[in-house]
């Protein structure tokens, strides 16, 4: 038990909490009318919109909408129905819908130099199943990183309830990390790569990216071993689309990817929705896969929403992304300073928007989150990648994730990771009372409460916005 929550153990990787109904209605959250359960409803909402106004958020796979995009999440887009290719749907009443779609692919095209774009998966995972559906089989081989190393539960195998094995029956084979650069090892990859193949089981698909990505993937020094053996090459752009749309990262099409995936909420700073880039040649097992593969309808309102962030993007991407990966690297060194035990030291901490930090010195991962939370400063534990060998699991993992994509975009800069750094120290290092480090957070953030790096912004990124 943790708490009054039981604990179900489903994998190595997999604990999930169940919570007590019991509890909940001790607690009023469960009510005796509907309108009851509609005020409450409201009122939870706008209690997370005030409580997000006064914290620090450094979840690596998050961020903050500008106005713009909040606006059209709440247009009448997202009633409709538009299955299909624009211009080709299923439904009637897309003329606008088709014309909003169009401007976003041809917005993605740009940032990204694609030949061929799809905006309609809904999610990274979509996009991933999308990639996995055009082109391979169940039963045949993937290899990407395992999920204590970084890898993301979309190219988890069937046994761990990963979507790659538990959805698309792929088997999954590990890349190799090198646990002291946080980056793939080429020359193990290429051993693994040709022991596949003298076993007659050559990767058909090759998944670059990561959940934790803090240095580029060695795309363009494995793609062509891939193709040697017959495998496709993709990469999970998931938490860096932003970074390469914005130029400061990689360049994984020109590297040798054959297929892009895409999540657009984080780096990317659009609402939660998905996308895969590629070829020409590729097009349509592409939009086969996407439909009717993977998607009926695909979310029309957080379309809209990504058109207007990739707008965005292109205006003041590279100055975003640039500031972004300048934090991380000042986070980084300030809580290096101060004691933590801030990974890849050697190689300034990141190439990107996160830093993984080795927390077993002041307690798990977990107990860290919970303590952290409680100052109002949100991050997330994390796996490192020798945890499982060392008996940690994902509810008590050795690490810590942060990011810097939302904190940049409100308007945040070197000298305020100083700051941030030595709020995490208080809680952590000096075991000061975490409500007096929430009162000064809270003060913190008073002057941060406008979205940057967008056209407009006269709502402030969390304000609760009453249409009804």
């Amino acid at each position: 038990m943790i708490g009054r929550f039981p604990l179900i153990k489903l994998s190595l990787f997999q604990t999930f909490i169940l919570p007590d109904l019991n509890e909940y209605r001790r607690e009023g959250l469960y009510m005796s009318s509907p309108r009851e359960y509609y005020v409450k409803t409201l009122d939870l909402l706008q209690q997370h919109h005030k409580w997000f106004r006064e914290t620090i958020p450094l979840i690596a796979s998050e961020n903050i909408p500008s106005p713009a995009v909040r606006e059209a999440l709440a247009t009448d887009f997202g009633n409709r129905y538009a299955e299909g290719w624009p211009g080709e749907r299923v439904y009637a009443g897309c003329q606008y819908i088709d014309q909003v779609e169009l401007v976003c692919i041809d917005l993605v095209k740009k940032l990204f130099k694609a030949e061929f774009v799809d905006v309609r998966p809904i999610s990274g995972v979509v996009s991933n199943l999308v990639v996995y559906t055009a082109f391979t089989e169940p039963g045949d081989v993937m290899m990407a990183l395992s999920i204590p190393c970084g890898g993301h539960i979309t190219m988890g195998k069937k046994k761990l309830g990963g979507t790659a094995g538990a959805v698309h029956g792929l088997v999954v084979e590990y890349l190799p990390l090198d646990y002291k650069e946080l980056n793939i090892d080429i020359d193990r990859a290429k051993q693994r790569i040709a022991k596949l193949a003298r076993e007659g089981r050559s990767p058909k698909l090759a998944m670059f990216g990561a959940s934790v990505f803090p240095f580029p993937h060695p795309v363009k020094e494995l793609a062509e071993t891939f193709h040697e053996v017959g495998a496709t090459v993709a990469y999970d752009a998931a938490h860096v689309a932003g970074l390469i749309a914005g130029g400061c990262f990689q360049d994984p099409l020109r590297e040798g990817a054959d297929a892009v995936t895409l999540s657009t909420h984080k780096t990317l700073f659009g609402p939660q929705h998905g996308g895969v880039l590629s070829w020409e040649r590729h097009a349509d097992k592409i939009k086969r896969a996407a439909f009717p593969g993977m998607i009926s309808n695909h979310h029309l309102h957080a379309l809209a929403g990504v058109t207007i962030a990739c707008a965005e993007m292109l205006e003041f991407g590279e100055e975003y992304t640039h500031q972004v990966i300048r934090n991380s690297k000042a986070l980084g060194q300030a809580l290096y300073e101060r004691g933590f035990n801030v990974l890849a030291e050697h190689k300034g901490f990141t190439e990107s928007h996160v830093l993984l930090i080795d927390i077993t010195k002041h307690g798990d991962g977990g107990t860290i989150e919970g303590q952290l939370e409680k100052a109002d400063i949100i991050i997330n534990r994390n796996l490192l990648p020798w945890d499982i060998k060392e008996g940690r699991h994902f509810i008590n993992p050795g690490g810590i994730r942060l990011g810097t994509s939302e904190i940049t975009r409100l308007g945040m800069k070197e000298s305020e990771m100083e700051e941030i750094a030595e709020f995490i120290k208080r809680v952590i290092i000096d075991k000061e009372d975490a409500e007096k480090v929430k009162s000064d957070v809270r003060a913190f953030r008073r002057d941060y409460q406008k979205v940057h790096y967008c056209f407009e912004n006269a709502t402030e990124a969390y304000e609760y916005v009453r249409i009804r």
